[in-house]
């Protein structure tokens, strides 16, 4: 702590000193004392000064600086792409062998997500329905100014609230309000939101989670999010199967709970002016009135089925797809339980056959 350190380009081995960054644009965009943060944070340095090539900084935090170790810039906004080369060769590959769902990491601002789309559609897969949607990881502080947090969830089909390096690059006690910011806003828009990272971290290395990561989990259903992810849980710990079965009773626990109903129902979003929404009303309402057991969509592309879901209806959203990729991409979505029936299996000139047709999904759903 206190000791003064460079990053550089100079390609030579680092010392206890200077060490190399290859990332010519985090030197170009830092500015004296803004804080640069190693390695998730464990290492911390203010900037002092800045040339050509380099910035010179002083240790705020020190620690050891290990190789292809991540460098987070909270006070920044790069003047960069956030895809790389390696990235977009991903993005080929993935649309080639027809993914549901493509996640962009450290989305800086609106126009990260115009990029990703405009290189989906540029494909041959991306004027068709079986197209990927776009999630959005929240993890830059830049997303939170203005009205960037509002375009950004407009111009996805969903968020994904990566709390590891949004902790790392906001406060910590900003991350529980910034996620119910996010989450609200993709409630109020109709887009699922899913809440990730750390939310069982103990059961990497144990049987059973704390009482407070519990608590974490449970938070995240009541404050409405769609959907909730392991992380290292389950793709590398010692408990995965046991994490897995975990974060399902929390699920469980919490959604049978009556200030769960509650809680939902005390968040209304906007309603949209459309025929669309004043059918989808008229249906939770008509399902609360008669005591319903679920409500059927037929759907293609899926927007009926979600626009279904930003309601929050009291009972499941039954929805019957001839797309196989809408019914995977709405299983991210609140309540919904999708449905793949081939095309040609439903007459839709034939209303009562396909009502038939849903009885049968829904009773074998049960």
């Amino acid at each position: 702590t206190g000791q003064a350190f460079r990053f550089d380009l100079d390609e030579s081995p680092g010392t206890n000193q200077r060490v190399l960054l290859p990332h010519p644009e985090i030197i170009e965009a830092s500015q004296v004392g803004h804080v640069l943060l190693v390695d998730d944070g464990k290492v911390k340095l203010q900037v002092t000064g800045t040339g050509p090539g380099y910035i010179d900084c002083v240790v705020v935090v020190g620690g050891t600086i290990k190789d292809k170790k991540g460098v987070n810039t909270p006070d920044s906004i790069l003047d960069i792409s956030c895809l790389t080369p390696k990235d977009r060769a991903d993005l080929q590959y993935m649309l080639d062998i027809g993914v549901d769902w493509v996640a962009l990491s450290f989305v800086q601002r609106p126009e990260d997500i115009v990029e990703i789309h405009r290189l989906i559609l540029a494909h041959p897969t991306g004027q068709t329905p079986s197209r990927p949607k776009v999630m959005a990881k929240i993890e830059k502080p830049s997303c939170f100014e203005g009205d960037s947090l509002t375009k950004i969830v407009d111009l996805c089909d969903g968020i994904m609230v990566a709390r590891g390096d949004l902790g790392v690059e906001c406060a910590p006690e900003d991350v529980p309000i910034l996620q119910k910011q996010i989450i609200d806003e993709c409630r109020t828009q109709g887009k699922p939101v899913v809440v990730a990272t750390q939310m069982l971290e103990s059961m990497i290395d144990n049987p059973t989670p704390t009482r407070a990561e519990a608590s974490d989990v449970a938070t995240a259903i009541y404050d409405g999010a769609d959907a909730i992810m392991l992380s290292a849980e389950s793709a590398a710990g010692a408990y995965p199967e046991e994490s897995v079965v975990m974060q399902q009773r929390i699920i469980n626990r919490v959604e049978s709970d009556p200030h769960y109903q509650q809680y939902l129902k005390s968040f209304e979003p906007h309603h949209d002016e459309t025929a669309a929404a004043a059918i989808i009303m008229a249906a939770r309402q008509i399902a609360r009135t008669v005591n319903a057991k679920a409500i059927i969509s037929f759907t293609c592309g899926g927007t009926t089925a979600q626009k279904a879901s930003k309601k929050r209806p009291d009972v499941p959203i039954l929805a019957i797809s001839p797309l196989l990729t809408t019914s995977r991409q709405l299983s991210l979505s609140w309540g919904v339980y999708p449905e793949y029936v081939e095309e040609g299996v439903l007459d839709t000139d034939n209303f009562r056959s396909m009502l038939r047709e849903a009885f049968g999904i829904a009773i074998k759903k049960g």
